[in-house]
């Protein structure tokens, strides 16, 4: 049997390895030994089921994938798309969080309460959502004060976002988007006050999930090492150095309440499989 597909998959979730022919057989050969009893697994469920491998072949023939690489187009992932277009309509809007109208967009308005302590933020923030002021539990994902916040952020929701929307659905992405909006919002604006913005919570939620989802059913395409990164810059964060090196303080909260956000989404929703 040809193993084309297979080697193909393989190389979607990252495992180094070749394929030789060595007497009129295969041969699959592992960079990582640690890789071996996975491999052989996925190798004998690939061998054992027809229809794993004819989805598979499907995914190898994905108009998502251009040479085994995850490269959509605006028509496979029209939410993220949309997120990432009213992120930048309000950044525009609100002169980078520069203006009034970005006081809108706070978790509370500013303006109008005193924020100093933690039960006055409780007491604001009951305040404003009895009032109506719903929206304000995701607002702030929209609100940027720089074009390389902006850009970075965008960057990182359209690469996984997009896959979590073709793979997934729009509604799962919906309901982690919500999910992880609420939850690191609120965990910053309680340890902070309402002075943040931004969607790197909701991209920290999105890896959080991909990466715990990932290890239940592999079909998400993202270098290992970006998890790692993600989480020695966010543990960096809680330190002073990125004020050291000019870089201002960080959503250190949102951050964390996003990617806790979503390991839990991907623990509770069930992952779907090839």
């Amino acid at each position: 049997m040809n193993l084309a597909g297979f080697s193909q998959w393989l190389r979607e979730q990252g495992v180094a390895h070749r394929i030789s022919e060595e007497g009129g057989f295969q041969v699959l050969w592992l960079e990582n030994p640690d890789h071996a009893e996975p491999v052989l697994a996925a190798l004998d469920r690939f061998l054992a089921e027809p229809a794993l491998r004819q989805a598979v072949e499907q995914q190898n023939r994905s108009p998502v994938h251009v040479g085994g690489r995850w490269q959509p187009a605006p028509r496979h992932a029209p939410v993220v798309l949309g997120v990432i277009v009213v992120a930048v309509l309000l950044a525009w809007v609100t002169a980078m969080g520069r203006n009034e109208f970005a006081a809108l967009m706070m978790f509370i308005d500013p303006r109008y309460y005193d924020w100093s302590t933690f039960a006055l933020r409780l007491d604001a923030v009951t305040d404003s959502l009895s009032g109506g002021q719903v929206w304000r539990l995701i607002s702030p994902d929209f609100l940027h004060f720089s074009w390389t916040h902006i850009i970075f952020n965008s960057v990182m929701l359209w690469f996984l976002g997009s896959q979590i929307e073709w793979f997934d659905g729009r509604a799962r992405l919906l309901v982690l988007f919500l999910g992880t909006s609420i939850f690191s919002n609120g965990l910053q604006f309680l340890v902070s006050g309402p002075l943040f913005g931004g969607l790197s919570g909701v991209v920290y939620g999105i890896l959080g999930y991909c990466w715990l989802s990932q290890r239940k059913a592999p079909r998400f395409q993202f270098p290992p090492a970006l998890v790692t990164f993600a989480v020695g810059w966010m543990v960096i964060g809680f330190t002073p150095l990125p004020e050291v090196l000019g870089l201002g303080r960080m959503a250190n909260e949102a951050h964390l309440g996003g990617f806790v956000a979503g390991l839990l989404l991907a623990a509770l929703m069930p992952a779907r499989r090839l």
